[in-house]
């Protein structure tokens, strides 16, 4: 069986740069690539890179992509931090809009939800306690 590796994550957006420089912003990720279309790029967050697409260029490429909707997330986003209260103070000053406020959880873990500039449902959560 062929080892797989789970290597980035493409979201559809309206706007590919303000959204790179958004969570440059909000989160302190560096801008790994734009291309020169400005209809793609990629944010330098570790392990994999969080990718994005605007709308426009999956249309051209056939596929049909839709808004996100908080009310009504089909995922989430979870970016960890140790701390979870000062990456909500920086998320919320760049613009983002606070679902829940920070929360310590029955498992130890602390979590606080937002949205991005796109409706995107983020996490910001501690490590999990062992």
């Amino acid at each position: 069986m062929p080892q797989l590796t789970f290597k980035y994550t493409i979201l559809y957006v309206s706007n590919v740069v303000e959204t790179l420089k958004f969570y440059e912003s909000a989160f302190g990720f560096k801008i790994k690539m734009i291309h020169e279309s400005s209809d793609y790029g990629e944010l330098d967050t570790g392990f994999t890179t969080l990718s994005f697409s605007s709308f426009e260029l999956m249309k051209e490429l056939g596929k049909n992509p839709i808004q996100a909707n908080a009310s009504t997330p089909s995922f989430e986003i979870a970016l960890e931090t140790d701390d979870v209260d000062k990456a909500l103070a920086m998320a919320l000053k760049a613009g983002a809009v606070l679902v829940q406020e920070s929360e310590e959880m029955p498992w130890g873990q602390t979590i606080a939800y937002i949205t991005d500039l796109n409706g995107f449902l983020v996490e910001l959560c501690s490590p999990m306690k062992s």
